[in-house]
């Protein structure tokens, strides 16, 4: 069941988020979060990249990932793909009592197609974190257009994927605050349309020699 959400509707509060990656993702989603009233944390594979980022976007930069997610109540994995679940064994210890998103997409080696070995990438990654609770979110969202949810009179539409009821509430609330209409599209299995749609998108963008600002809305009627 795919549930439409009024951004007037949704509990927006301010949260202790930690993002994982400081490329444009992570470092957008930063800028973005910050603006919006959240406490962020930042890391990277270099501390140096964390700390300009940081400095950038008004973050708090961690000197390693683990450090980044201490305090978190929310952590962004916004890392490359291939990294994301290397990297959630390495955190997996320390995310007990938190809500982790996963904004990965699952491109292969060549960017001509995803690497998915199951229904959805997510869901191999909900097996490397056991009784963590996931949501698949923002990865049909480019960085471009984290500052820029509106297109004209148009809000931009904010999908995500989860099993868990409240931790789905707490990233509706995010993607909320960040000016987005957030849409459940139901359980984790739904995260590999979301993976295909950021595909898609990715696919024209790279295919037509387009400006990577293009976005998704749902359109029409729902009642």
């Amino acid at each position: 069941m795919v549930e439409i959400s009024d951004t007037s509707t949704i509990e927006v509060e301010v949260m202790r988020i930690a993002i994982i990656g400081a490329g444009n993702v992570g470092s957008a989603l930063s800028s973005a979060a910050v603006r919006a009233g959240h406490t962020v944390s930042i890391s990277a594979t270099s501390p140096a990249k964390a700390s300009h980022v940081a400095a950038a976007t008004g973050a708090n930069a961690a000197p390693d990932n683990t450090a980044a997610v201490a305090d978190a109540e929310l952590v962004v994995l916004a890392v490359p793909g291939n990294a994301v679940v290397d990297v959630a064994r390495e955190l997996a210890p320390a995310l007990a009592g938190k809500i982790v998103v996963d904004a990965s997409n699952p491109l292969n080696d060549t960017y001509t197609d995803l690497d998915i070995e199951e229904t959805a990438a997510a869901q191999s990654l909900q097996h490397a974190l056991p009784g963590v609770p996931l949501v698949k979110a923002f990865n049909t969202i480019f960085a471009g257009r984290l500052a820029t949810p509106t297109e004209g009179d148009l809000r931009l539409t904010g999908f995500y994927a989860g099993d868990d009821t409240e931790a789905k509430k707490a990233v509706a609330g995010l993607l909320a605050s960040l000016g987005f209409r957030p849409v459940d599209a139901g359980g984790l299995r739904m995260a590999r349309a979301l993976e295909e749609m950021a595909f898609l998108n990715i696919s024209l963008n790279a295919g037509n020699g387009w400006a990577w600002k293009t976005g998704w809305a749902l359109l029409g009627p729902t009642s």
